[in-house]
């Protein structure tokens, strides 16, 4: 696999939590933040995917996205009147 490499701005502080947490993995910084960035990939996929089955379930079951909310707000609701 080929590879580019990039120039990234970084603040000071984040560059060495990036260092740190490399070095106490034993890894390269880009070895980390390529690893950092298919995490992050990989967990916007997975909410997509959760939405898409969400709206998938709520035409089946031919509710809007007010139904939806009416909902959640009623959860909230009695979530909050158990504490």
């Amino acid at each position: 696999m080929s590879t580019t490499t990039v120039n990234i701005a970084f603040q000071k502080n984040l560059l060495k939590d990036i260092d740190r947490v490399a070095r106490d993995e034993s890894r390269s910084r880009s070895e980390f933040l390529r690893e950092a960035a298919r995490a992050y990939i990989q967990r916007k996929q997975r909410w997509a995917d959760v939405f898409k089955m969400g709206r998938g379930i709520a035409k089946a079951r031919g509710l809007s996205q007010d139904d939806v909310s009416k909902e959640i707000a009623a959860y909230r609701k009695s979530k909050a009147k158990r504490r």
